[in-house]
């Protein structure tokens, strides 16, 4: 039956309620960046190394990225308002467990459970704003929801650097809980529950098979910085396991009569093409902001808030980058916009070369705003596009793969860009180890942080330089090779591009799908339903 339309009164309030979930989210993912230096302390953290700092931002973005499919299916079984509230309490459950985490294996299985919450979470969000607005309307209420994002890039650095100068590194996590209480309190008293008639089936072999598929590549890709090495069997043979679960994965899917994530998509050149760009540049990101994490605090010796401060010209470069962006496209076209807006993002990554230990901080906050801004108008124009060249019976698999797309670039692009950093950095803080007492050169060659510490407590300054020095040396190394992967996805986009037409007038323009939303069928006249 046709769902009713609400009083605008009380959709303004749901939004705000879904901004709040969503805000949620955004928080978490750049608070923990900010942390990453503090946890890796061995007196005012976890004494985590670095295969466990990737795993504590691998873990999250893993569970998020297998079940955000599984996620819809379920708010079509149960009703979305019931699958966001149950998100809502994973996430703060299990972000008390993270805060109060006695080591970093207990962290990254708090995280993991914390990804679980994410992706029940965000589906729902995005379904329970598309069935509460209805035309004009929508697509005003979506521009407004994805604010959410830049807001929480840009309050959550400074927000965990005000919580880490005056508390312990936990309290970046208990921060979570009073937000869904906030959260949960709206929903109960103004969300419907939402649901679809047409329910689609959970595919519990795909989620395994992705789940387990993306788990042992990445372990295979952590353990090779762990052990310096590519030819060891404990490296590529997960590795090889892990490519052959993802490619019987796909198999899966393929012949599955309504596949959560259906490959067949990623055959289409624009869409293909452009996912593939996308997953790219979202593999460059995490990579970048893993490095930025230590860069900042470790080797320049910045206070988490004096971090975080420096982290603010991405987030308001992406916030004003995103509109800035879309009215581009709309005056030009979206290949001449977006390829050239990837090719700076590369190059700005690729600056992290240029980046030493005397670097001045005032050409460090162009590049990050530059950076910034050429992010935020290559991703919300090019996944709005994308979608909108499906079919619209297509569109509700078609947010599936890109969000699929999306995390699991994230989930690879911390798993590499942390091995290079590992490999590289103890190559050249090797020779610096001659003559160092046996314990202080195994604690030395794990990371940086390690061995600052040491050459702290064992009265050896010139082990301290020299691990700064090697740091500088690898994260160089590790942008260049971001930067040319970032080029190369520019390189496919522009490829993919090429039969993507200009946006139609206004009034003739397909509604495009938004990530996590509801199927085509879900949003046509007459299909949705409140309980």
């Amino acid at each position: 039956m046709t769902t009713p339309t609400l009083p605008k009164s009380r959709q303004r309030l749901i939004l705000a309620v879904l901004m709040v979930c969503s805000l949620l989210i955004w928080l978490d993912n750049t608070v923990l960046s900010t942390t990453l230096e503090t946890l890796a302390d061995p007196g005012r953290g976890l004494n985590a190394g670095p295969a466990e700092l990737q795993w504590a931002t691998g873990s999250y973005t893993l569970a998020f990225a297998t079940l955000m499919f599984t996620a819809g299916a379920l708010g079509d079984r149960f009703g979305h308002r019931v699958v966001l509230a149950a998100g809502l309490v994973v996430f703060a459950a299990s972000s008390v467990w993270a805060a109060y985490a006695g080591d970093a294996g207990q962290l990254i299985a708090a995280r993991a459970a914390m990804g679980v919450g994410s992706a029940l979470i965000m589906p729902a969000n995005l379904a329970i704003l598309i069935w509460t607005f209805t035309g004009p309307a929508r697509s005003t209420a979506i521009a407004i929801s994805s604010t959410s994002a830049g807001v929480g890039m840009a309050v959550g650095p400074v927000l965990a650097g005000v919580l880490l100068d005056h508390f312990w590194w936990g309290s970046v996590f208990l921060v979570n809980v009073p937000v869904v209480v906030l959260a949960l309190f709206g929903i109960a008293l103004l969300v419907p529950n939402f649901r679809s008639p047409v329910v689609r089936p959970l595919d519990p072999a795909g989620m395994l098979l992705s789940i387990t598929g993306l788990a042992a590549l990445a372990y295979g890709l952590i353990r090779a910085g762990q052990v310096a090495t590519w030819g060891r069997t404990d490296v590529w043979a997960p590795i090889v396991v892990g490519l052959i679960l993802l490619a019987v994965f796909v198999r899966v899917e393929l012949r599955s009569k309504m596949p959560s994530f259906d490959p067949r998509l990623l055959a289409q050149r624009a869409f293909g093409g452009g996912n593939v760009a996308l997953g790219l540049l979202l593999f460059a990101i995490s990579a970048v902001t893993f490095y930025n994490a230590f860069y900042l605090q470790g080797a320049r010796g910045y206070s988490p808030i004096e971090a975080g401060l420096a982290s603010l010209p991405t987030a308001l470069g992406a916030i004003f980058g995103a509109p800035v962006g879309a009215r581009l496209v709309h005056r030009w076209s979206l290949r001449l916009v977006a390829v050239p807006a990837l090719i700076v993002a590369a190059l700005t990554m690729g600056a992290y070369g240029l980046f030493g230990l005397d670097t001045p901080l005032a050409w460090i906050e162009v590049v990050l705003l530059v950076q910034g801004l050429s992010i935020g108008m290559v991703l919300g124009p090019v996944t709005a596009a994308l979608i909108s060249t499906l079919p619209l019976e297509r569109a509700g698999a078609g947010s599936a793969v890109t969000n699929t797309v999306r995390q699991t670039g994230s989930v690879i692009g911390i798993a590499v860009g942390g091995t290079i950093m590992s490999i590289v950095y103890r190559r050249a803080i090797e020779p610096s180890l001659d003559g160092v007492p046996g314990p202080v050169r195994e604690q030395a060659r794990v990371s940086a942080e390690q061995a600052r510490h040491v050459a702290t407590t064992s009265h050896l300054p010139a082990l301290g330089h020299a691990a700064d020095d090697a740091f500088v040396h690898a994260m160089h190394v590790g942008a260049v090779w971001i930067m040319f992967i970032t080029l190369f996805g520019a390189a496919v986009l522009l490829l993919a591009l090429r039969a993507v037409r200009k946006p139609a007038a206004a009034g003739g323009e397909p509604e495009p799908a938004r990530d996590g939303g509801p199927t085509a069928d879900e949003t046509a006249p007459g299909l949705g339903q409140r309980t």
